[in-house]
């Protein structure tokens, strides 16, 4: 065995959860388990048929395999405008204020690398979704978790922040319809954060690819007044347009800051393949009846979670959006570990701990939408033996 050893950097970092929890169900499955996974947001409705059509016919054309440009092509630019001013009421310049994205997770270390230093200030939700604290270790900047409090609607307390020394903060992450508890965000608290962002210099960047999904008003932080000049926001086709392993996202901002973003994007990828980006295109070209369509059956399942969390004596709010319903566990657990592999090693069904998501998570737990109904039915009466023993 040689002596080499990896970047610092690589300490700070674990596998990803979600990767290592797949691993171990998929051992479980091999060992003979039946196991259901209601764990990731992973949707498991097809995307609309005109779009698998299109990537296919785009497929046959020989000029369509080559390299394409690190800022995608004009369609699916001018697409992704059309479709912000459609449904958030934001107009973007398709040619320096949009810039697509191989997913919005990829965008994400983008945008950390573009503007943080080593040792620079970054506030990271919590709970929060891993990954904006994972990209900033890697990048070694230092973090700043901020709590969200579910007595305050899942918020960032604005004036708690104001009371710390923010001289070295530079860029914050917020994400609304919020991963992973479903809380929305409104256009006062929207005003008050890009006060807040103007008033201190620091990046806010909104992750929004959950507004489509059981929400009526789908926002965009770009439609504040002034927003543009210091927000950034990721988007995404995965969740709204069950495109998840397609990897569509985009990001939107000032041309000076997708300029930054593209400096890191251009040395880390080589373009988008371009009957991916046709098929992009006809997605978003889709009309509402396409969203309420999915959300139609995303109604049903949450009720069938819901169902699901009152057998497990949870207590959620039923106003969520999102993919996901998010409950607060029973006292009689230790932590939403324990009810987690209780579930798991007992019918051999996975939840979510929300311990994950950082430690307010702790007392939670998050089920996924993106499971048929016949199999969440099954789910049910495997847990409701459980608890009844």
């Amino acid at each position: 065995m040689n002596n080499i050893q990896p970047a610092d950097r690589i300490n700070q970092v674990e596998e990803y959860y979600f990767s290592i929890k797949l691993k171990e169900l998929d051992k479980l499955r091999k060992e003979g388990k039946p196991i259901i996974n209601l764990g990731i947001g992973n949707p498991d409705m097809a995307p609309a048929p005109s779009v698998i059509e299109e990537i296919s016919e785009q497929s046959k054309v020989p000029t369509n395999h080559g390299y394409q440009s690190y800022v995608g092509i004009p369609e699916l630019r001018e697409a992704f405008s059309t479709w912000y001013e459609r449904y958030y009421g934001v107009k973007v310049d398709p040619g320096t204020e949009v810039l697509p994205l191989m997913g919005s997770k990829e965008g994400i270390m983008h945008i950390t690398l573009a503007f943080l230093n080593p040792g620079d200030g970054v506030l990271v939700p919590n709970p929060g979704y891993p990954t904006y604290a994972s990209a900033s270790k890697i990048a070694q900047a230092t973090l700043i978790p901020y709590d969200l409090d579910e007595n305050k609607g899942w918020l960032p307390n604005l004036d708690e922040l104001e009371k710390l020394d923010l001289s070295n903060v530079k860029l914050m992450w917020i994400n609304y319809p919020n991963m992973p508890t479903g809380a929305n965000a409104n256009t006062d608290f929207f005003k008050k954060v890009i006060a807040f962002g103007k008033k201190h210099n620091i990046v806010i960047c909104n992750d929004n690819p959950y507004s489509f999904i059981l929400n009526d008003s789908p926002q965009s932080i770009l439609s504040i007044e002034g927003a543009n000049d210091i927000a950034i926001e990721l988007n995404s086709l995965s969740k709204s347009h069950n495109m998840a392993g397609w990897r569509v996202g985009a990001v939107f901002s000032n041309p000076t800051f997708i300029q930054y973003i593209l400096r890191v994007k251009s040395n880390m990828d080589s373009g988008m393949f371009k009957p991916l980006q046709l098929a992009a295109v006809k997605a978003l070209e889709l009309d509402s009846n396409w969203y309420q369509s999915v959300n139609q059956e995303y109604k049903q399942r949450r009720v069938l979670v819901q169902e699901i969390m009152d057998i497990l004596e949870c207590t959620y709010d039923t106003n969520q959006t999102g993919m996901f319903v998010w409950a607060r566990i029973p006292e009689k657990y230790k932590d939403s570990g324990e009810l987690s592999d209780k579930i798991l090693y007992g019918v051999d069904v996975f939840i979510t701990p929300g311990l994950i998501f950082g430690e307010i998570g702790n007392r939670y737990i998050r089920i996924s939408l993106c499971t048929k109904q016949e199999v969440l039915k099954e789910a049910k009466q495997r847990i409701e033996k459980i608890i009844k023993q």
